[in-house]
């Protein structure tokens, strides 16, 4: 078995301490729940009216939801576990990865990445709903595995930095009141080059005018949600959007990289302009007749230069005059 999870502060991800018994930080004191089994993390205490609308929505309802959740694979002809197969797969789960899983609901993917783990490695569930959450943890309480559980807001997660090889969220981003702070939040939790797999419900655009969109729409508005994709966050790399369960569930995947992408934007541009994408970009000066671009445009094929090196020079040349005249 390995060590326990390095909890931080969901607030401002500094240590936390451990005072009777009980975790805290410089502002709470973070408590155990459900037999001391899961700690709670939620922040804020106060939740906005969009997180608290989804935990009034859940708890108290975790034996109806588990109960008939299958029959959303039903309705599609789908087989339920090959599809959280192979939506797990994604993740790309090695026996030793620290895996995460954000909005766990009653386990039901969360018993299918506990098999995958070695004794080295590290499952954390995490939900907003104790009622959830205490349903994955009755499922997976016998498990030789390391697996920690915790009640926690997905915009605010009490994981350090840099520390998760793969984070997994089917069915919640729905309902999270930012998700952009939760990709960001994703993005911090993850490793460079970690895996990160999430989806919910998205009747696609093609689909929504037909008798099939219509009959969706009509019983689920949740359907009629957009992909988050202006959402994802600028380390996003190698993504992939593909509709599953019918076709009217999204599933994206990526790999955490660092930043913004990269690219050279400083080669030389051939030909008659010349310059660089980031000369192009950066470069643009005050506009001339056209009478004096005619003249620049014949000066520089006398030259045989092209106009970026030809203007640079000139430009940077009599500024220089000027300048030293002072």
């Amino acid at each position: 078995m390995v060590s326990q999870i390095p909890w931080v502060s969901p607030i401002d991800y500094s240590k936390l301490e451990i005072e009777n018994n009980f975790l805290r930080d410089k502002y709470r004191e973070y408590k155990k729940i459900y037999n001391n089994k899961i700690i709670d993390f939620v922040h804020p205490e106060t939740l906005n009216n969009l997180d608290q609308t989804a935990l009034d929505f859940y708890e108290g309802r975790s034996d109806a939801y588990d109960k008939y959740l299958h029959l959303t694979f039903q309705t599609y002809g789908e087989d339920e576990e090959k599809v959280r197969n192979k939506m797990i797969d994604l993740l790309e789960i090695q026996k030793e990865s620290k895996v995460l899983e954000v909005a766990c609901g009653t386990g039901r993917d969360s018993i299918l990445i506990e098999k995958k783990l070695g004794p080295q490695g590290q499952l954390c569930l995490t939900d907003i709903s104790q009622d959830m959450i205490s349903k994955a943890y009755n499922k997976l309480q016998d498990s030789e595995k390391n697996i920690f559980f915790a009640t926690a807001n997905a915009i605010h997660l009490p994981f350090p930095d840099n520390y998760f090889d793969s984070l997994f969220s089917f069915g919640g981003l729905g309902e999270f009141s930012d998700p952009s702070l939760f990709f960001k939040e994703a993005v911090r939790v993850c490793k460079k080059g970690a895996k990160i797999v999430v989806g919910d419900e998205n009747l696609p655009i093609w689909q929504r005018d037909t008798l099939f969109g219509k009959i969706l729409s009509n019983y689920n508005k949740q359907f009629l949600a957009e992909v988050p994709f202006e959402a994802l966050p600028k380390e996003a790399r190698e993504v992939k959007c593909e509709w599953i369960i019918g076709g009217v569930f999204y599933l994206i995947n990526f790999k955490v990289g660092e930043g913004e992408p990269y690219a050279n934007f400083d080669f030389e541009i051939p030909g008659v302009r010349g310059g660089t994408h980031k000369t192009r970009f950066y470069g643009n000066l005050e506009g001339v007749s056209e009478e004096t671009k005619l003249a620049a445009i014949k000066a520089r094929e006398k030259l045989g230069i092209s106009m970026h090196n030809w203007l640079d020079e000139l430009i940077k040349r009599e500024a220089q005059k000027i300048l030293d005249e002072e």
